[in-house]
């Protein structure tokens, strides 16, 4: 089990360090001793090490943050983030140094070309990075090669029951373990959908098999059930949820399900995909596409726009579509050649519904967005 920190409780938009500090004590006292962080997330690196400084537990835990590899325009960036985040952090090293945000190969090629493995490789030898890995939020296929790309020492990635197949997925989390890779996992409540935000058909659906466990404690122990998982990384933002969430992770080891709650999981996924409106299971039959769409993506991230909001859909499609990379695979690029139509084994009519989802997701608010991200990063 580990914090994840960017949700630190916060005071008129900034982190309460008071607050903070009663967090991470509650959690080392509980067994917790993985802390997340990112240079990107506003004050939390900086509230993180002033919390362990405080308390006197640097030496006993390991900090996890992350490199934002899209500011890194020229060599002379690794150092010059990477010696804020020891400043931001009081100490001398980072046990678990991230990629923030990874989307592909190409992505990892552009940080080669600036010199990232050398720079990392100092660092490594200096001793002020103990493991080198990334965080991900892309498609199964991107994740899949960037697992070849270089011997990573872990990877970051989004995994529950909503999202088995989407992002990596379980097929990802499996390729990982099998290359003996520790497997962290993000987003096991998926930032509160299946806890606080849960439709109460769903809970009504779990509170028939066991009516004790909350939505949280569920979400938890089906990410934890898996022997592939190294680590649920929470981002826990109360006493509360430390409290839960730690005895949950204390009672719960993988194969403990059983039929009837395994089954349920399936039930409760139903009902919140009620709000799909395409189809598409994310077989992969349809590609590759010769124009580069990732379709499955595309469609998932429409249905989760349904399902969960078309803010959350819109972030996901920023993600799992590369709009903030060079290589994009948008639906906005599909040139409906139908040469994926004949593939598909739901005879979904994919380039229509691929249109679809570019009128859902290209919008007003969209739009902008997107155009600014772009600009920002220096991608045309």
């Amino acid at each position: 089990m580990g914090l994840g920190c960017m949700r630190f409780p916060k005071t008129a938009g900034r982190v309460d360090q008071r607050k903070a500090n009663a967090l991470v004590s509650a959690a080392i006292d509980r067994g917790i001793n993985y802390f997340d962080t990112a240079y990107v997330y506003s004050g939390n690196e900086a509230a993180l090490g002033t919390a362990l400084t405080a308390l006197g537990k640097r030496d006993g835990v390991f900090i996890g943050t992350k490199l934002p590899h899209y500011l890194c325009k020229k060599p002379e960036d690794f150092d010059r983030i990477f010696s804020k985040q020891l400043e931001n952090l009081q100490t001398g090293w980072i046990d678990y140094y991230h990629i923030h945000m990874l989307g592909n190969a190409e992505a990892w090629e552009r940080l080669k070309a600036l010199g990232f493995e050398k720079w990392a490789g100092r660092k490594r030898e200096e001793g002020k990075i103990k493991n080198l890995g990334f965080s991900f939020h892309g498609g199964r296929d991107d994740f899949l090669g960037l697992l070849g790309a270089f011997d990573w020492d872990f990877c970051l990635l989004q995994f529950n029951y909503y999202d088995e197949n989407n992002q990596a997925g379980v097929t990802g989390v499996k390729a990982a373990h099998e290359k003996g890779m520790p497997v962290f996992v993000m987003g096991p409540v998926r930032g509160g959908m299946l806890s606080d935000d849960l439709p109460e058909e769903a809970r009504q659906a779990f509170g028939r098999v066991n009516k004790e466990r909350s939505p949280a404690d569920w979400a938890l122990r089906w990410v934890l059930d898996h022997p592939e998982v190294t680590m649920a990384l929470s981002g826990m933002s109360s006493l509360a949820q430390v409290e839960e969430n730690s005895a949950t992770a204390g009672e719960v080891l993988p194969g403990m399900l059983g039929e009837a709650e395994l089954a349920v999981y399936t039930e409760a996924a139903a009902i919140l995909n009620k709000g799909k409106m395409i189809p598409c299971t994310k077989c992969g039959y349809c590609l590759p596409c010769p124009n580069g769409v990732n379709i499955p993506g595309c469609f998932a991230c429409y249905n989760i726009s349904h399902t969960f909001g078309l803010i959350s859909g819109i972030s996901q499609y920023m993600q799992v579509t590369g709009q903030t990379t060079p290589v994009r695979s948008d639906a906005a690029i599909c040139t409906a050649c139908g040469i994926c139509q004949p593939r598909c084994p739901q005879g979904i009519p994919i380039a229509s519904e691929l249109a679809k989802v570019r009128r859902r997701m290209l919008t007003v608010v969209s739009k902008p967005i997107f155009r600014v991200a772009r600009k920002f990063l220096g991608i045309k």
